[in-house]
């Protein structure tokens, strides 16, 4: 073999050691570096795409219960501490599904020191073969409105369960004394009385069942505000002439707001009529309205008991009495306030209350005002 032949072998043997070295030196260093994707569960990407736009509390939990992705809400409502689930209820229904496969849900109470307990509802189910993935809903309104429900049905329920009863109570005085006209007059009367009780009751429970979503008016329409104030103060009069009581009515006439006029009426006249029967014999109660930029308010005072000052908080609950011991010969039914309330809701206004304990109250109706066509009188000539 000739000097020339043995270079080239040399050369060649040379650069396939040089190249295996080389190759062996990368798939040192790549196994080196690598993590073996076996050792930690990956969220699958339509899953971690989905969590990130839901709404509800969602977590997804590994083999060692480490919180790999959770939604938004998940960490807002407390569930997710760090890489941990803040819940021992949870993780414990987690541990029951990873061990079985099979799907689980329950309600929850979950409290936290310094926030208000929540009821949420929770759902567990297995994700893949090391996954696991919580979708938790916050249920704290529902339960919130199921419990006002029963409390409405109950007090509706009480409420007329006494006229109703009194009626059938006058109704077999008025039987047995039948030779007597005088006693018949004097049950009739009450009888009278009883019944009108009932029937405003029984309208009152009507309108604020129509109220009570606090929906956006549909159709609002130009309402005459002084249309509205003479219908409310008319309402009251007969109650009103029979405690000597006078109603003023003042402030800026010929304004018009922008609403449903059955209930602005529905809710001015039960501010007088609260401010009549709240007020002693020979008092004043003034009815005024004033405009303000672009919007009306309609205020009730009265020289009445007035409210202490931790009940004013409470007197725009349905049923809520100040002074229960007086709804009796108030005739009042503990739901004016509330609708008033609802129909500043759906109008988009408002209603606040001033009052001292023994010298009265002052109720204003905030509503949104109405501005006729440039050119348009208000009286549409």
């Amino acid at each position: 073999m000739d000097a020339t032949t043995q270079a080239f072998l040399a050369a060649l043997i040379g650069a396939v050691v040089a190249g295996g070295a080389v190759l062996a030196w990368h798939l040192s260093d790549r196994q080196q570096h690598q993590t073996p994707v076996a050792e930690e569960p990956v969220v699958p990407v339509g899953v971690a795409a989905v969590l990130s736009v839901l709404r509800s509390s969602a977590v997804v939990v590994d083999d060692d219960d480490v919180v790999l992705k959770a939604s938004a809400p998940a960490y807002s409502m407390g569930l997710v501490r760090g890489t941990s689930l803040n819940s021992d209820e949870l993780e414990d229904l987690v541990h029951q599904v990873r061990r079985d496969g099979q799907i689980r849900e329950t309600e929850l109470l979950m409290a936290r020191p310094g926030v208000p307990a929540r009821h949420v509802t929770a759902r567990v189910a297995p994700l893949g073969t090391r996954l696991v993935l919580a979708l938790v809903e916050d249920r704290t309104r529902e339960r919130r409105v199921e419990a006002v429900r029963r409390d409405f049905v109950a007090n509706v329920s009480h409420e007329l369960k006494t006229p109703v009863g009194a009626i059938r109570l006058l109704a077999e005085a008025v039987h047995d004394a039948a030779g007597d006209p005088e006693a018949v007059k004097r049950f009739s009367n009450r009888m009278l009385t009883e019944s009108d009780r009932l029937s405003r009751l029984v309208q009152q429970v009507i309108e604020l069942s129509r109220l009570q979503g606090d929906e956006p008016l549909e159709q609002p329409m130009p309402v005459d505000l002084d249309d509205v104030i003479k219908v409310a103060v008319d309402t009251s009069a007969i109650d009103a002439d029979s405690k000597r009581i006078s109603i003023v009515v003042g402030g800026t006439p010929h304004l018009s707001l922008f609403g449903n006029e059955e209930q602005v009426t529905a809710a001015v006249a039960n501010l007088v009529a609260n401010a009549v029967s709240y007020s002693e014999c020979d008092a004043t109660v003034l009815v005024s309205t004033k405009a303000d930029d672009d919007m009306v308010e309609i205020s009730v005072v009265d020289q009445g008991i007035g409210i202490p000052a931790g009940e004013i908080d409470r007197i725009f609950e349905r049923f809520y009495r100040v002074d229960p011991a007086r709804h009796r010969s108030t005739g009042g039914t503990g739901l004016g306030l509330s609708i008033v309330k609802h129909v500043a809701a759906t109008h988009g206004g408002d209603v606040r209350v001033w009052s001292v304990e023994g010298q009265g109250s002052t109720f204003t109706l905030t509503l949104p005002r109405y501005f006729p066509a440039r050119g348009i009188q208000e009286d549409g000539r």
